[in-house]
């Protein structure tokens, strides 16, 4: 399997592409004015402690207050404590540092917590752990045993506190290499005491790095054969940077000069513009068709034209194979999280039930957010939940419809044209008015005058008075006035 990463930065905006097998399977996008604060560090206050909700509301100088759970506190707190009562770890006016795990996400302000975790290339550093562990990503049983004590080790002789995590690109890394990112990360998070002992309440402590940067760290793994950045001063600070964490990828990185965008490559665009749709094509024939709401989202799996096979068993069984494919992806690529409920067709087998779903779990092993898989119900829906931390995709580029708020749907313009004769019988019953002007959008009033204006005509003469019609070109189809002359 082949696979790349595509960098493309537009200022303010930069887009990185995850390409595995000529296909985009990951979106990420950063924006200047919707930059995430995922890992970002802040000095904040307590503004509210609800002990109902074993929570509290912590200012961090962002528009809104942020949400901590006790459940957020970091294990070494809890510990010391030994309580499940909020109140007695936090009152208001309290100062705390804190880290952020989500973003803002619609009306819900970011969610916090004090455990805080710094990430580097090969480690995690949790100062407030109470012991170190393994990435499960990686299998091999005497590797893992090599990374336990090569972090004990390090602990052992330098008295670092909390506990480290290797990550999955840790994996058969000399021991020197480890040991010299777990200094660096000792370090950085001593600067970050220094600087929260001095800094003033609400206030930034530690951003993370920038999107461009955090793709070195986070989504460079083996097998990736080319980045590629369309930006120069971009390559040169990734350059810079993998020279000195990771050296052994600096060959990797590519800056990309072409006259054709970097993007256009893959197709991403194209494929963007596909991930904002509610259906999704199968190359069976079949189709997917996702709803996002404000509590879920739900995937509806359909045969659509797909005739298939020796019997409709065998049809539904492929399809729904495709399916578990497709939709892993399209979570993927619309950054889709919280519960998910897939209505996957009926299977009337067993094991065809337990393939599917053995399908869905290894396509979703190649996501980096974490997800829970249920079994098949009754009814033959499928619940998941995936880590949501930052935007949609959809989200992130769009804003909800002008015309329908939201809905999707508008009032046909017979529905509106009936609106209006009950609003015109109202106000002439109320007020005593001789003329009555009715403006509307075009399609209602050529409604009006064509199929209703028999019914205008015997409104008149019902109510004696006369009924002026006028287009507005600025009204949408469910925007009208009546207005007394």
């Amino acid at each position: 399997m082949s696979e790349e990463i595509l960098i493309n930065v537009t200022p303010p905006e930069t887009r990185v592409a995850v390409i595995e097998n000529g296909v985009l399977q990951e979106l990420i996008i950063e924006r200047v004015r919707q930059k995430g604060l995922v890992g970002n560090i802040y000095k904040g206050e307590v503004c509210r402690v609800l002990p109902g909700m074993q929570a509290a509301f912590v200012d961090i100088g962002l528009e809104k207050a942020a949400f901590l759970h006790l459940s957020d506190f970091s294990s070494k707190e809890l510990a010391e404590k030994a309580s499940e009562n909020i109140e007695h770890y936090l009152k208001e006016g309290q100062k705390l540092v804190v880290q952020v795990t989500k973003d803002p996400l619609g009306n819900k302000g970011a969610r916090l917590t004090t455990d805080i975790s710094i990430p580097s290339r090969y480690q995690v550093y949790m100062p407030y752990a109470g012991n170190s562990g393994v990435s499960q990503r990686i299998e091999c049983e005497s590797e893992r045993t090599r990374l336990r004590a090569c972090i004990e080790a390090y602990q052992l002789k330098h008295q670092v506190p909390g506990g480290f995590i290797a990550r999955t690109a840790a994996e058969c890394v000399e021991d020197v290499i480890l040991y010299s990112d777990m200094t660096f990360l000792h370090k950085l998070w001593e600067s970050i005491l220094e600087k929260s002992s001095k800094a003033k309440v609400k206030t930034l402590i530690h951003e993370d790095l920038p999107l461009s940067i955090r793709t070195l760290r986070d989504l460079y793994k083996d097998g990736i054969e080319k980045i590629r950045v369309d930006s120069k001063e971009t390559f040169l600070r990734l350059v810079e940077f993998a020279e000195t964490f990771v050296p052994e990828i600096v060959s990797v990185i590519e800056h990309y000069s072409g006259e054709r965008p970097v993007f256009d490559i893959y197709n991403v665009e194209d494929e963007i513009s596909k991930a904002l749709d509610r259906k999704v094509k199968l190359k069976s024939g079949g189709h997917l068709v996702f709803d996002q709401t404000e509590s879920m989202t739900t995937v509806d799996v359909n045969t659509g034209g797909y005739v298939g096979g020796r019997n409709l068993e065998e049809t539904i069984f492929k399809t729904n194979l495709e399916a578990a494919q497709t939709i892993s992806r399209q979570l993927r690529l619309r950054n889709l999280g919280g519960i998910i409920i897939i209505d996957f067709i009926d299977m009337q087998s067993e094991d065809h039930k337990k393939q599917v779903l053995t399908a869905l779990q290894r396509n979703l092993d190649k996501d980096h957010a974490k997800t829970k898989i249920t079994e098949v119900s009754a009814l033959g829906l499928v619940e998941m939940t995936r880590k949501r931390t930052r935007e949609s995709l959809e989200h992130i580029l769009c804003e909800p419809c002008s015309t329908c708020g939201g809905r999707g749907v508008l009032k046909t313009a017979e529905s509106i044209c009936l609106e209006i004769f009950r609003e015109i019988i109202r106000v002439v019953r109320q007020y005593n008015v001789q003329q009555i002007l009715v403006l509307a959008s075009e399609q209602v009033v050529e409604m009006l005058l064509d199929e209703e204006a028999d019914m205008l005509a015997e409104l008149e003469m019902f109510l004696k008075v006369g009924i002026k019609i006028r287009a507005e070109a600025e009204y949408n189809q469910e925007h009208y006035d009546v207005v007394l002359l």
